[in-house]
């Protein structure tokens, strides 16, 4: 049996309506929100008395979707959510934009806060890390 494709990555936060404003503000459509509980939840997640709320975003292309999930009960716990970009694991969600510096400055007006700064890559590409809502950090990359 073949892979079919990459549906989605989730994303645990811990204030959903601001993680929705900010992949919003960078250009992701809500495609949908809903409350998730039961014993069905509770055997996939591998917990007990699970109540999350979860949001589906994806990109206007429609190939790429984030699953933005926040835990009522139990509450989330977190590794550390300001950890560096050297840190194992998932570290970083990276997206092609048209203009940066206005990407940028419309996701600082979301909470979002540059890692570094502005950094051009060859005569290719600016890019840069930006953190946002529950320490996600996206990278941004724009085409020269």
């Amino acid at each position: 049996m073949a892979l079919k494709r990459m549906d989605h990555v989730g994303v645990v936060v811990d204030d959903l309506d601001a993680a929705i404003a900010f992949f919003l503000e960078l250009g992701m459509e809500l495609e949908g929100r809903m409350p998730a509980e039961g014993a069905w939840v509770d055997r996939v997640v591998g917990l007990e008395g699970v109540r999350v709320e979860i949001a589906m975003v994806r990109t206007p292309d429609g190939h790429s979707k984030l699953e933005l999930t926040q835990f009522r009960t139990p509450a989330a716990t977190t590794a550390e959510p300001g950890a560096p970009a050297n840190t194992i694991g998932l570290r970083r969600l990276m997206f092609a934009v048209d203009d940066i510096h206005d990407t940028v400055e419309r996701l600082r007006a979301r909470g979002g806060e540059l890692v570094g700064e502005i950094a051009k890559f060859e005569e290719m590409f600016l890019l840069c890390y930006l953190r946002g809502p529950s320490g996600i950090v996206v990278a941004l990359a724009e085409e020269l």
